[in-house]
């Protein structure tokens, strides 16, 4: 499991463990949290494509799907 702090996320680096359509590795470009500091929503973006993607933060956590960092 991926130790992840929420307020961390914003430009957090991604790599994805079973890349589809050459998108390997990630950003993330957006965060939303509401009053009390909880996330509400996650965007992630290809760094080769610009394509953008709403995701599930605690998606992130695991680790057969996602590295922390650009391996």
């Amino acid at each position: 499991m991926n130790p992840i702090n929420p307020k961390k996320l914003l430009n957090s680096k991604w790599t994805a463990v079973k890349p589809e359509n050459k998108e390997k590795h990630f950003t993330v470009s957006a965060v939303k949290f509401d009053e009390e500091g909880m996330v509400t929503s996650c965007t992630i973006e290809a760094v080769m494509t610009k394509r953008e993607a709403p995701i599930q933060w605690q998606q992130l956590k695991d680790i057969s799907q996602w590295r922390q960092g650009w391996c």
